[in-house]
Protein backbone atom coordinates (compact mmCIF):
# COMPACT_ATOMS: atom_id res chain seq x y z
CA UNK A 1 0.00 0.00 0.00
CA UNK A 2 0.91 3.80 -0.57
CA UNK A 3 1.73 5.48 1.85
CA UNK A 4 -0.35 8.99 3.24
CA UNK A 5 -0.05 11.44 0.46
CA UNK A 6 1.81 9.08 -2.48
CA UNK A 7 -0.82 8.16 -5.26
CA UNK A 8 -0.41 7.47 -8.86
CA UNK A 9 -1.32 11.37 -9.94
CA UNK A 10 1.74 12.42 -7.61
CA UNK A 11 3.99 10.01 -8.90
CA UNK A 12 3.28 10.82 -12.54
CA UNK A 13 3.10 14.51 -11.76
CA UNK A 14 7.23 13.86 -10.95
CA UNK A 15 7.97 11.83 -14.16
CA UNK A 16 6.54 13.90 -16.13
CA UNK A 17 8.25 17.01 -14.89
CA UNK A 18 11.75 14.71 -14.70
CA UNK A 19 11.09 13.59 -18.51
CA UNK A 20 10.56 17.35 -18.85
CA UNK A 21 14.16 18.53 -17.85
CA UNK A 22 15.72 15.36 -20.16
CA UNK A 23 16.41 13.34 -17.17
CA UNK A 24 15.64 9.39 -16.67
CA UNK A 25 12.68 9.10 -14.48
CA UNK A 26 14.11 6.66 -11.99
CA UNK A 27 12.83 5.23 -9.27
CA UNK A 28 15.33 7.45 -6.96
CA UNK A 29 14.69 10.54 -9.10
CA UNK A 30 11.14 10.37 -8.73
CA UNK A 31 11.46 10.29 -5.10
CA UNK A 32 13.56 13.21 -4.83
CA UNK A 33 11.36 14.88 -7.01
CA UNK A 34 8.17 14.03 -4.24
CA UNK A 35 10.36 14.92 -1.52
CA UNK A 36 11.72 11.88 -0.53
CA UNK A 37 8.64 11.10 0.58
CA UNK A 38 7.17 7.48 -0.15
CA UNK A 39 8.32 3.91 -0.11
CA UNK A 40 10.16 2.04 -3.25
CA UNK A 41 8.20 -0.12 -3.93
CA UNK A 42 5.01 1.70 -4.21
CA UNK A 43 7.27 4.09 -6.40
CA UNK A 44 8.27 1.52 -8.57
CA UNK A 45 4.59 0.08 -8.74
CA UNK A 46 2.93 3.38 -10.05
CA UNK A 47 5.78 3.65 -12.05
CA UNK A 48 5.59 -0.01 -14.20
CA UNK A 49 1.83 1.29 -14.32
CA UNK A 50 2.67 4.43 -16.21
CA UNK A 51 5.17 2.60 -18.14
CA UNK A 52 2.81 0.16 -19.33
CA UNK A 53 0.44 2.45 -19.71
CA UNK A 54 2.60 4.64 -21.76
CA UNK A 55 3.78 1.27 -23.99
CA UNK A 56 -0.07 0.73 -25.52
CA UNK A 57 -0.50 4.39 -26.49
CA UNK A 58 2.85 4.10 -28.25
CA UNK A 59 2.14 0.88 -30.09
CA UNK A 60 -0.01 1.85 -31.86
CA UNK A 61 1.35 5.04 -32.81
CA UNK A 62 5.59 4.52 -32.49
CA UNK A 63 6.92 2.98 -35.68
CA UNK A 64 8.69 -0.82 -34.87
CA UNK A 65 12.17 0.79 -34.12
CA UNK A 66 10.67 3.00 -31.53
CA UNK A 67 8.69 0.92 -30.19
CA UNK A 68 11.46 -1.71 -29.79
CA UNK A 69 14.03 1.25 -28.13
CA UNK A 70 11.42 1.80 -25.72
CA UNK A 71 10.54 -1.89 -24.47
CA UNK A 72 14.77 -2.26 -24.21
CA UNK A 73 14.71 1.21 -22.02
CA UNK A 74 11.56 0.22 -19.63
CA UNK A 75 13.50 -3.67 -19.76
CA UNK A 76 16.73 -1.81 -19.13
CA UNK A 77 14.80 0.39 -15.88
CA UNK A 78 12.92 -2.76 -14.67
CA UNK A 79 16.69 -4.32 -14.07
CA UNK A 80 18.30 -1.27 -12.55
CA UNK A 81 15.42 -1.49 -10.26
CA UNK A 82 15.57 -4.95 -9.62
CA UNK A 83 19.29 -4.64 -8.66
CA UNK A 84 18.33 -1.76 -6.73
CA UNK A 85 15.74 -3.27 -4.36
CA UNK A 86 18.92 -5.78 -2.33
CA UNK A 87 20.96 -2.54 -2.44
CA UNK A 88 18.25 -0.43 -0.73
CA UNK A 89 18.10 -3.61 1.67
CA UNK A 90 21.52 -3.90 2.70
CA UNK A 91 21.83 -0.41 3.12
CA UNK A 92 18.94 -0.62 5.73
CA UNK A 93 20.50 -3.93 7.29
CA UNK A 94 23.77 -1.66 7.59
CA UNK A 95 21.96 1.39 9.17
CA UNK A 96 20.54 -1.28 11.94
CA UNK A 97 23.72 -2.62 12.49
CA UNK A 98 25.69 0.76 12.83
CA UNK A 99 23.15 1.88 15.35
CA UNK A 100 23.11 -1.44 17.25
CA UNK A 101 26.57 -1.17 17.53
CA UNK A 102 26.63 2.54 18.50
CA UNK A 103 24.46 1.85 20.94
CA UNK A 104 26.39 -1.14 22.46
CA UNK A 105 29.58 0.85 22.45
CA UNK A 106 27.93 3.64 24.40
CA UNK A 107 26.57 0.90 26.68
CA UNK A 108 30.00 -0.33 27.26
CA UNK A 109 31.32 2.79 28.26
CA UNK A 110 28.63 3.63 30.54
CA UNK A 111 29.63 -0.01 31.64
CA UNK A 112 33.19 1.31 31.94
CA UNK A 113 32.56 4.18 34.04
CA UNK A 114 30.64 2.16 36.55
CA UNK A 115 33.33 0.07 37.13
CA UNK A 116 35.85 2.58 37.51
CA UNK A 117 33.51 4.23 40.12
CA UNK A 118 33.10 0.55 41.76
CA UNK A 119 36.97 0.54 42.00
CA UNK A 120 37.19 4.42 43.63
CA UNK A 121 34.54 3.52 46.32
CA UNK A 122 36.18 0.13 47.04
CA UNK A 123 39.59 1.47 47.26
CA UNK A 124 37.96 4.31 49.65
CA UNK A 125 36.54 1.41 51.43
CA UNK A 126 39.81 -0.12 51.79
CA UNK A 127 41.18 3.20 53.09
CA UNK A 128 38.34 3.34 55.26
CA UNK A 129 38.69 -0.25 57.13
CA UNK A 130 42.66 0.11 57.70
CA UNK A 131 41.88 3.27 59.05
CA UNK A 132 38.77 1.45 61.43
CA UNK A 133 41.67 -1.08 62.54
CA UNK A 134 43.84 1.48 63.57
CA UNK A 135 41.17 2.68 65.95
CA UNK A 136 39.97 -0.72 67.02
CA UNK A 137 43.11 -1.19 68.98
CA UNK A 138 42.80 2.23 70.70
CA UNK A 139 39.03 1.39 71.40
CA UNK A 140 39.90 -1.96 72.73
CA UNK A 141 40.30 -1.24 76.55
CA UNK A 142 37.19 1.29 76.29
CA UNK A 143 35.00 -1.48 75.48
CA UNK A 144 36.78 -3.65 77.89
CA UNK A 145 35.73 -1.20 80.68
CA UNK A 146 31.94 -0.75 78.76
CA UNK A 147 31.82 -4.86 79.53
CA UNK A 148 32.79 -4.83 83.46
CA UNK A 149 30.14 -1.90 83.92
CA UNK A 150 27.23 -4.24 81.83
CA UNK A 151 28.55 -7.09 83.94
CA UNK A 152 27.70 -5.25 86.92
CA UNK A 153 24.32 -3.74 85.90
CA UNK A 154 23.63 -7.46 84.90
CA UNK A 155 24.22 -8.12 88.65
CA UNK A 156 21.71 -5.60 89.51
CA UNK A 157 19.26 -6.27 87.57
CA UNK A 158 19.19 -9.98 88.54
CA UNK A 159 19.13 -8.76 92.40
CA UNK A 160 16.12 -6.66 91.10
CA UNK A 161 14.35 -9.28 89.73
CA UNK A 162 14.74 -11.47 92.62
CA UNK A 163 12.86 -8.81 94.88
CA UNK A 164 10.11 -8.37 92.30
CA UNK A 165 9.65 -12.36 92.54
CA UNK A 166 9.42 -12.37 96.25
CA UNK A 167 6.63 -9.30 96.16
CA UNK A 168 4.71 -10.91 93.55
CA UNK A 169 4.95 -14.25 95.18
CA UNK A 170 3.74 -12.53 98.50
CA UNK A 171 0.82 -10.91 96.82
CA UNK A 172 -0.11 -13.97 94.94
CA UNK A 173 -0.36 -15.46 99.03
CA UNK A 174 -2.19 -12.64 99.81
CA UNK A 175 -4.42 -13.00 97.10
CA UNK A 176 -5.15 -16.53 97.91
CA UNK A 177 -6.16 -15.73 101.78
CA UNK A 178 -8.37 -13.03 100.80
CA UNK A 179 -10.09 -15.43 98.23
CA UNK A 180 -10.14 -18.07 100.67
CA UNK A 181 -11.97 -15.80 103.60
CA UNK A 182 -14.25 -14.82 101.13
CA UNK A 183 -15.25 -18.07 100.08
CA UNK A 184 -15.90 -18.90 104.09
CA UNK A 185 -17.89 -16.11 104.36
CA UNK A 186 -19.85 -16.75 101.40
CA UNK A 187 -20.82 -20.10 102.86
CA UNK A 188 -21.88 -19.18 106.15
CA UNK A 189 -24.20 -16.45 105.24
CA UNK A 190 -25.59 -19.13 102.60
CA UNK A 191 -26.21 -21.82 105.46
CA UNK A 192 -26.95 -19.10 107.89
CA UNK A 193 -30.51 -17.90 105.76
CA UNK A 194 -31.19 -21.26 104.76
CA UNK A 195 -31.25 -21.78 109.36
CA UNK A 196 -33.32 -18.65 109.40
CA UNK A 197 -35.47 -20.11 105.94
CA UNK A 198 -36.36 -23.35 107.65
CA UNK A 199 -37.01 -21.55 110.96
CA UNK A 200 -39.52 -18.68 110.00
CA UNK A 201 -41.12 -21.81 107.98
CA UNK A 202 -41.47 -23.76 110.14
CA UNK A 203 -42.96 -21.12 112.72
CA UNK A 204 -45.52 -20.15 110.10
CA UNK A 205 -46.20 -24.06 109.91
CA UNK A 206 -46.57 -24.25 113.34
CA UNK A 207 -49.10 -20.79 113.15
CA UNK A 208 -51.18 -22.15 110.21
CA UNK A 209 -51.72 -25.32 112.52
CA UNK A 210 -52.56 -23.80 115.47
CA UNK A 211 -54.84 -21.57 113.68
CA UNK A 212 -56.81 -24.36 112.21
CA UNK A 213 -57.04 -26.41 115.30
CA UNK A 214 -58.25 -22.92 116.91
CA UNK A 215 -60.93 -22.71 114.05
CA UNK A 216 -62.05 -26.66 114.61
CA UNK A 217 -62.41 -25.95 118.10
CA UNK A 218 -64.24 -22.59 117.86
CA UNK A 219 -67.39 -25.11 116.05
CA UNK A 220 -67.43 -27.30 119.09
CA UNK A 221 -66.33 -25.16 122.27
CA UNK A 222 -67.34 -21.27 122.36
CA UNK A 223 -66.74 -20.84 126.05
CA UNK A 224 -62.81 -20.93 124.69
CA UNK A 225 -63.07 -18.29 121.68
CA UNK A 226 -61.70 -15.45 124.30
CA UNK A 227 -58.71 -17.61 125.21
CA UNK A 228 -58.54 -18.10 121.44
CA UNK A 229 -58.50 -14.54 120.78
CA UNK A 230 -55.95 -14.38 123.34
CA UNK A 231 -53.71 -16.96 122.08
CA UNK A 232 -54.40 -15.18 118.57
CA UNK A 233 -53.16 -11.93 119.16
CA UNK A 234 -50.10 -13.86 121.12
CA UNK A 235 -49.59 -15.23 117.61
CA UNK A 236 -49.84 -12.12 116.29
CA UNK A 237 -47.21 -10.31 118.29
CA UNK A 238 -44.85 -12.98 117.85
CA UNK A 239 -45.85 -12.93 113.94
CA UNK A 240 -44.64 -9.34 114.19
CA UNK A 241 -41.85 -10.20 116.08
CA UNK A 242 -40.57 -12.47 113.51
CA UNK A 243 -41.32 -9.99 110.86
CA UNK A 244 -39.26 -7.68 112.68
CA UNK A 245 -36.25 -10.08 113.44
CA UNK A 246 -36.71 -10.88 109.80
CA UNK A 247 -35.91 -7.21 108.61
CA UNK A 248 -33.19 -7.76 111.20
CA UNK A 249 -31.72 -10.53 109.09
CA UNK A 250 -32.55 -8.72 105.48
CA UNK A 251 -30.27 -5.35 106.69
CA UNK A 252 -27.76 -7.63 108.33
CA UNK A 253 -27.63 -9.52 104.56
CA UNK A 254 -27.90 -6.44 103.43
CA UNK A 255 -24.74 -5.24 104.95
CA UNK A 256 -23.14 -8.63 104.53
CA UNK A 257 -23.61 -8.09 100.58
CA UNK A 258 -22.25 -4.46 100.84
CA UNK A 259 -19.19 -6.14 102.62
CA UNK A 260 -18.58 -8.82 99.96
CA UNK A 261 -18.84 -6.33 97.87
CA UNK A 262 -15.67 -4.11 99.35
CA UNK A 263 -13.64 -7.34 99.70
CA UNK A 264 -14.07 -7.94 96.10
CA UNK A 265 -13.01 -4.51 94.77
CA UNK A 266 -10.18 -5.77 97.00
CA UNK A 267 -9.36 -8.47 95.22
CA UNK A 268 -9.45 -6.59 91.94
CA UNK A 269 -7.67 -4.18 93.41
CA UNK A 270 -4.77 -7.02 94.25
CA UNK A 271 -5.57 -8.46 91.03
CA UNK A 272 -4.18 -5.27 89.63
CA UNK A 273 -1.39 -4.69 91.33
CA UNK A 274 -0.35 -8.03 90.52
CA UNK A 275 -0.76 -7.57 86.85
CA UNK A 276 0.92 -4.37 87.09
CA UNK A 277 3.90 -6.24 88.61
CA UNK A 278 3.71 -9.07 86.56
CA UNK A 279 3.75 -6.17 83.59
CA UNK A 280 7.15 -4.19 85.40
CA UNK A 281 8.65 -8.15 85.63
CA UNK A 282 8.15 -8.53 82.28
CA UNK A 283 9.87 -5.18 81.52
CA UNK A 284 12.72 -5.93 83.84
CA UNK A 285 13.30 -9.56 82.21
CA UNK A 286 13.23 -8.28 78.65
CA UNK A 287 15.71 -5.33 79.46
CA UNK A 288 17.67 -7.88 81.37
CA UNK A 289 17.81 -9.74 78.11
CA UNK A 290 18.91 -6.89 76.10
CA UNK A 291 21.34 -6.05 77.72
CA UNK A 292 22.72 -9.88 77.99
CA UNK A 293 22.05 -9.78 74.53
CA UNK A 294 24.43 -6.60 74.19
CA UNK A 295 27.32 -8.39 76.46
CA UNK A 296 27.44 -11.13 74.17
CA UNK A 297 27.91 -9.35 71.37
CA UNK A 298 30.34 -6.74 72.87
CA UNK A 299 32.38 -10.15 73.86
CA UNK A 300 32.27 -11.58 70.92
CA UNK A 301 33.51 -7.82 69.24
CA UNK A 302 36.05 -8.19 72.34
CA UNK A 303 37.15 -11.54 71.32
CA UNK A 304 37.64 -10.64 67.47
CA UNK A 305 39.80 -7.25 68.37
CA UNK A 306 41.90 -9.66 70.42
CA UNK A 307 42.51 -11.71 67.44
CA UNK A 308 42.85 -9.18 65.31
CA UNK A 309 45.74 -7.83 67.60
CA UNK A 310 47.29 -10.78 68.48
CA UNK A 311 47.84 -11.40 64.46
CA UNK A 312 49.02 -7.80 64.46
CA UNK A 313 51.54 -8.36 67.10
CA UNK A 314 52.93 -11.74 65.55
CA UNK A 315 53.26 -9.80 62.50
CA UNK A 316 55.70 -7.21 64.04
CA UNK A 317 57.18 -9.59 65.85
CA UNK A 318 57.71 -11.46 62.41
CA UNK A 319 58.59 -8.64 60.76
CA UNK A 320 61.00 -7.91 64.12
CA UNK A 321 62.80 -11.26 63.64
CA UNK A 322 63.08 -10.54 59.78
CA UNK A 323 64.98 -7.22 60.61
CA UNK A 324 67.39 -8.49 63.12
CA UNK A 325 68.10 -11.63 60.95
CA UNK A 326 68.88 -8.70 57.96
CA UNK A 327 70.66 -6.95 59.79
CA UNK A 328 72.83 -9.86 61.15
CA UNK A 329 75.00 -9.95 58.18
CA UNK A 330 75.78 -7.08 57.80
CA UNK A 331 77.57 -7.28 61.18
CA UNK A 332 79.12 -9.57 60.53
CA UNK A 333 80.56 -8.33 57.42
CA UNK A 334 81.80 -5.36 59.33
CA UNK A 335 83.98 -7.47 61.95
Amino acid sequence: MARGGINKAVVQTARLAIIARGENPSIDAVRIEMGNTGSKTTIHRYLKELDESDSRQTITQAPIDDELAELVAQLAQRLKDKAQEPIDHALAQFEQQKSALLAQLEELGLTHGQLKQQCDIQAAALADESAKLQSTRSSLQTEQTRNAGLSQACSDYELRINDKDEQVRSLEEKHLHARDALEHYRNAIKDQREQEQRRHEGQLQQVQAELRQAQQSAMVRQDEITQLHRDNERLLIEHRVTIKELGTLQEQSRKDREQQRQLSEQVSLIDSERTLLQERLRVALLETQSRQEALTEHQQTNKTLELNLAKAQASIETLRLAAVVATAPEATAKD
